[in-house]
């Protein structure tokens, strides 16, 4: 069994990229889907002059944006998490911890496959 730099197995890595790849798709379209959800609220009030502010019927037009503008910060975050992680492997220290420098349990990795810290590091902070 062939190992990496950082002495995790190879076929471990290339499933944790496999997963990395696809986490990456799913945002992206996500990102895109809250990017054009965000656009359509924007365009559906322009020009209008309603106090949806006081309306008892239901959210706010700013509440609406402010949640869709939140959740497509949320998916820009998680999009360089899962890049950072692709470029960790592609460099040879995915799987060392960034405050130690000792190496991360193949089992978190799995679990949080972005993870740039042990669990005792991670635990500290």
């Amino acid at each position: 069994m062939s190992t990496t730099p950082t002495g995790l197995p190879e076929d471990v890595v290339g499933e944790l990229r496999e997963a990395l790849q696809a986490r990456r798709r799913d945002v992206v379209a996500r990102l895109h889907s809250m990017t054009g959800r965000f656009q359509e609220i924007v365009d559906s009030t322009a020009g209008a002059n309603t106090d949806d502010e006081h309306d008892p019927e239901g959210t706010t037009i700013a509440f609406e944006r402010s949640q869709v503008d939140a959740l497509a910060r949320t998916a820009e975050r998680d999009l360089e998490d899962v890049d950072a992680a692709l470029a960790r492997i592609a460099d040879g220290t995915y799987g060392t911890c960034e405050v130690c420098g000792r190496p991360i349990p193949v089992e978190r990795l799995e679990v949080r496959p972005t993870a740039r810290t042990c669990v005792g590091c991670a635990a500290a902070q």
